[in-house]
C-alpha cells in the first residue's frame, strides 16, 4: 500500500469515526422527544453486546480437556460478583480480566 493510499485510508477511517459520533446530534433534536425505537435500542443494546462478547469469549473453551474452563468460569464469577456489588462497568470488566490473566499465567499453567 502506497503512502497516498495509507493517508486516504486513515482519512476515511477518521471521517467515518467522526460521522458516526456526530450523526445522532445532527439527526436528533433536543426540542423533539427521542423516537421510541432509539430509546428501545438504547435499553437493549448494551446487554446484547455484552452477551455477544461472553459467547465469543467462551466459544473455544473445552470443558473436556485442558483446564476444563475453570479460569474462564472463575473470571466470569468474579466479574458477576463485582458487578452485583458495585454496579459499575469498568471495575467488573477490569477485575474479571485481571483475575483471568492471573489464573492463566500463574495458576493454570501448562
Amino acid at each position: 500500500m502506497s503512502f497516498t493510499e495509507q493517508c486516504i485510508t486513515i482519512g476515511l477511517c477518521a471521517l467515518a469515526s467522526v460521522l458516526t459520533r456526530a450523526l445522532p446530534f445532527l439527526l436528533l433534536s433536543e426540542k423533539k422527544p427521542t423516537p421510541p425505537l432509539v430509546r428501545y435500542l438504547g435499553n437493549v443494546l448494551p446487554a446484547a453486546v455484552f452477551g455477544m462478547l461472553v459467547v465469543y469469549c467462551l466459544k473455544d473453551v473445552s470443558l473436556l480437556s485442558g483446564t476444563h474452563g475453570m479460569p474462564e468460569g472463575i473470571a466470569i464469577a468474579v466479574t458477576a460478583l463485582l458487578h452485583l456489588k458495585f454496579r459499575q462497568m469498568l471495575l467488573p470488566i477490569g477485575g474479571g480480566t485481571a483475575v483471568y490473566m492471573f489464573l492463566v499465567q500463574f495458576v493454570f499453567t501448562a
